[in-house]
Protein backbone atom coordinates (compact mmCIF):
# COMPACT_ATOMS: atom_id res chain seq x y z
CA UNK A 1 0.00 0.00 0.00
CA UNK A 2 1.45 3.41 -1.09
CA UNK A 3 1.85 6.08 1.67
CA UNK A 4 1.47 9.36 0.81
CA UNK A 5 4.07 11.32 2.73
CA UNK A 6 4.78 15.56 1.26
CA UNK A 7 8.24 15.90 0.65
CA UNK A 8 10.97 18.59 1.55
CA UNK A 9 14.45 18.60 -0.46
CA UNK A 10 17.59 19.64 2.36
CA UNK A 11 20.97 20.72 0.40
CA UNK A 12 23.63 20.79 3.31
CA UNK A 13 25.53 23.63 1.95
CA UNK A 14 27.40 24.92 5.03
CA UNK A 15 30.45 23.74 5.18
CA UNK A 16 33.96 25.89 4.73
CA UNK A 17 35.29 23.18 1.79
CA UNK A 18 38.65 23.69 3.28
CA UNK A 19 40.81 21.17 1.55
CA UNK A 20 38.82 22.42 -1.88
CA UNK A 21 40.47 26.14 -1.23
CA UNK A 22 36.67 27.60 -2.50
CA UNK A 23 33.95 26.73 -1.78
CA UNK A 24 32.34 23.74 -3.19
CA UNK A 25 28.85 25.02 -3.32
CA UNK A 26 30.05 27.67 -5.92
CA UNK A 27 32.29 25.12 -8.10
CA UNK A 28 31.35 24.92 -11.69
CA UNK A 29 28.37 22.27 -13.18
CA UNK A 30 29.63 20.28 -15.11
CA UNK A 31 33.18 20.14 -14.51
CA UNK A 32 35.92 20.78 -17.47
CA UNK A 33 35.67 23.19 -20.62
CA UNK A 34 32.83 23.28 -22.61
CA UNK A 35 31.45 25.80 -25.16
CA UNK A 36 28.42 23.94 -26.09
CA UNK A 37 27.17 22.74 -22.58
CA UNK A 38 25.52 25.85 -20.22
CA UNK A 39 27.98 25.85 -17.08
CA UNK A 40 25.69 25.82 -13.73
CA UNK A 41 26.96 25.48 -9.86
CA UNK A 42 27.26 22.49 -7.91
CA UNK A 43 24.87 24.06 -5.40
CA UNK A 44 22.01 25.15 -8.31
CA UNK A 45 22.26 21.67 -10.38
CA UNK A 46 21.79 20.34 -6.77
CA UNK A 47 18.69 22.16 -6.33
CA UNK A 48 17.25 21.01 -9.59
CA UNK A 49 17.65 17.70 -9.07
CA UNK A 50 15.83 17.67 -6.09
CA UNK A 51 12.76 20.19 -7.24
CA UNK A 52 10.96 18.01 -9.41
CA UNK A 53 10.67 15.24 -6.87
CA UNK A 54 9.35 17.93 -3.86
CA UNK A 55 7.44 20.52 -2.56
CA UNK A 56 10.46 22.66 -1.95
CA UNK A 57 14.00 22.72 -1.34
CA UNK A 58 16.22 24.21 1.68
CA UNK A 59 19.30 24.79 1.21
CA UNK A 60 21.73 25.12 4.69
CA UNK A 61 24.35 27.69 4.90
CA UNK A 62 26.65 28.50 7.61
CA UNK A 63 29.03 31.71 6.89
CA UNK A 64 28.47 31.30 3.04
CA UNK A 65 24.73 32.42 3.00
CA UNK A 66 25.40 36.01 1.45
CA UNK A 67 26.96 34.32 -1.32
CA UNK A 68 24.49 31.35 -1.78
CA UNK A 69 21.21 33.07 -1.08
CA UNK A 70 21.26 34.53 -4.98
CA UNK A 71 21.60 30.93 -6.77
CA UNK A 72 19.17 29.66 -3.77
CA UNK A 73 16.36 32.03 -4.57
CA UNK A 74 17.40 32.36 -8.38
CA UNK A 75 16.30 28.50 -8.42
CA UNK A 76 13.37 28.75 -6.30
CA UNK A 77 14.59 27.19 -2.87
CA UNK A 78 14.79 28.75 0.42
CA UNK A 79 18.06 29.49 2.21
CA UNK A 80 18.00 29.02 6.37
CA UNK A 81 21.40 29.74 8.34
CA UNK A 82 23.46 27.66 10.67
CA UNK A 83 24.83 30.15 12.93
CA UNK A 84 27.36 27.94 14.24
CA UNK A 85 28.11 25.70 11.15
CA UNK A 86 31.44 24.50 13.27
CA UNK A 87 29.08 22.56 15.48
CA UNK A 88 29.34 20.01 12.05
CA UNK A 89 27.39 19.01 9.56
CA UNK A 90 25.11 16.94 11.85
CA UNK A 91 24.08 20.64 13.14
CA UNK A 92 23.30 21.35 9.85
CA UNK A 93 20.82 18.55 9.33
CA UNK A 94 19.39 19.30 12.50
CA UNK A 95 18.66 22.94 11.53
CA UNK A 96 17.72 21.64 7.63
CA UNK A 97 15.01 18.92 9.30
CA UNK A 98 13.29 21.16 11.87
CA UNK A 99 12.78 23.78 9.12
CA UNK A 100 11.02 20.70 7.22
CA UNK A 101 8.71 19.75 9.87
CA UNK A 102 7.92 23.29 11.10
CA UNK A 103 6.85 23.83 6.89
CA UNK A 104 4.12 20.84 7.51
CA UNK A 105 6.18 18.09 5.98
CA UNK A 106 6.69 14.78 7.04
CA UNK A 107 9.63 13.30 4.62
CA UNK A 108 12.89 14.23 3.41
CA UNK A 109 15.31 14.16 0.45
CA UNK A 110 18.60 14.73 1.68
CA UNK A 111 21.79 15.54 0.00
CA UNK A 112 25.49 17.20 0.32
CA UNK A 113 26.33 19.69 -2.13
CA UNK A 114 29.70 18.47 -2.29
CA UNK A 115 28.80 15.52 -4.81
CA UNK A 116 27.33 15.19 -8.18
CA UNK A 117 24.13 16.09 -8.44
CA UNK A 118 21.91 12.61 -9.14
CA UNK A 119 20.09 12.44 -11.84
CA UNK A 120 16.36 12.83 -12.06
CA UNK A 121 15.58 9.48 -12.08
CA UNK A 122 17.40 8.16 -9.59
CA UNK A 123 15.37 11.03 -6.91
CA UNK A 124 12.28 9.95 -8.25
CA UNK A 125 13.00 6.24 -8.00
CA UNK A 126 14.07 6.58 -4.30
CA UNK A 127 10.97 8.62 -3.47
CA UNK A 128 8.60 5.81 -4.91
CA UNK A 129 10.29 3.08 -3.42
CA UNK A 130 9.60 4.89 -0.04
CA UNK A 131 6.29 5.75 -1.16
CA UNK A 132 5.78 1.96 -1.81
CA UNK A 133 7.58 0.68 1.12
CA UNK A 134 5.63 -0.65 4.60
CA UNK A 135 5.45 1.41 7.10
CA UNK A 136 8.20 -0.32 9.24
CA UNK A 137 10.55 1.22 6.49
CA UNK A 138 11.94 4.92 7.83
CA UNK A 139 14.66 5.65 4.94
CA UNK A 140 15.82 4.59 1.85
CA UNK A 141 19.18 4.96 1.07
CA UNK A 142 20.95 4.29 -2.45
CA UNK A 143 23.28 1.69 -3.12
CA UNK A 144 26.54 1.45 -5.54
CA UNK A 145 29.06 -1.29 -5.24
CA UNK A 146 28.22 -1.94 -1.46
CA UNK A 147 28.64 1.82 -0.63
CA UNK A 148 25.87 3.78 0.58
CA UNK A 149 25.14 7.27 -0.58
CA UNK A 150 23.17 10.64 -1.31
CA UNK A 151 20.96 11.52 -1.72
CA UNK A 152 18.23 9.69 0.76
CA UNK A 153 14.59 9.71 1.86
CA UNK A 154 14.18 9.99 4.86
CA UNK A 155 10.45 9.94 7.07
CA UNK A 156 9.14 11.49 10.08
CA UNK A 157 10.01 8.36 12.17
CA UNK A 158 13.85 9.00 10.73
CA UNK A 159 13.67 12.45 11.08
CA UNK A 160 12.83 12.11 14.55
CA UNK A 161 15.52 10.09 15.43
CA UNK A 162 18.07 12.51 13.77
CA UNK A 163 16.73 15.73 15.77
CA UNK A 164 16.44 13.19 19.28
CA UNK A 165 20.12 13.21 18.85
CA UNK A 166 22.89 15.62 20.49
CA UNK A 167 24.34 17.96 18.23
CA UNK A 168 27.37 15.62 18.23
CA UNK A 169 26.00 12.68 17.06
CA UNK A 170 26.52 11.60 13.52
CA UNK A 171 23.92 10.78 10.60
CA UNK A 172 25.84 7.34 10.19
CA UNK A 173 25.71 6.40 13.28
CA UNK A 174 21.71 6.75 13.96
CA UNK A 175 21.31 4.90 10.26
CA UNK A 176 23.36 1.90 11.66
CA UNK A 177 21.00 2.08 14.97
CA UNK A 178 17.94 1.73 13.47
CA UNK A 179 19.31 -0.55 10.20
CA UNK A 180 16.01 -2.93 10.15
CA UNK A 181 13.96 0.39 9.08
CA UNK A 182 16.39 1.55 6.31
CA UNK A 183 15.71 -0.23 2.75
CA UNK A 184 18.91 -0.05 0.89
CA UNK A 185 18.55 0.30 -3.01
CA UNK A 186 21.02 -1.15 -5.45
CA UNK A 187 21.99 1.92 -7.94
CA UNK A 188 23.76 2.05 -10.82
CA UNK A 189 24.73 5.72 -10.41
CA UNK A 190 28.20 5.69 -9.17
CA UNK A 191 27.77 9.35 -8.56
CA UNK A 192 25.33 8.84 -5.39
CA UNK A 193 28.77 7.35 -3.14
CA UNK A 194 31.41 10.28 -4.61
CA UNK A 195 32.75 12.91 -2.29
CA UNK A 196 34.19 16.03 -3.93
CA UNK A 197 36.88 17.07 -1.24
CA UNK A 198 40.36 18.19 -3.23
CA UNK A 199 40.82 19.94 -6.35
CA UNK A 200 42.08 16.58 -7.30
CA UNK A 201 38.66 15.00 -6.80
CA UNK A 202 37.22 17.60 -9.03
CA UNK A 203 39.16 17.64 -11.64
CA UNK A 204 38.98 13.34 -11.96
CA UNK A 205 35.18 14.65 -12.12
CA UNK A 206 36.28 16.36 -16.09
CA UNK A 207 38.30 12.91 -17.21
CA UNK A 208 36.83 10.71 -19.53
CA UNK A 209 35.05 7.76 -17.52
Amino acid sequence: MYRSPSFAGVILAAGESSRMGRDKALLPWPPGESQTIRKETFLAAAIRSLSLATDFVLVVAGKNEADLAPIAYANAAAIIRNSDPDRGQFSSLQIGLREVLNRGRDAAIITLVDRPPAPANVVHMLRERFEAAPQNIWAVVPEFEGRHGHPFVAGREMLERFLREPVSGNARDVEHRHQEHVEYVTVSEPSVTLNINTPEDYAKLAQPS
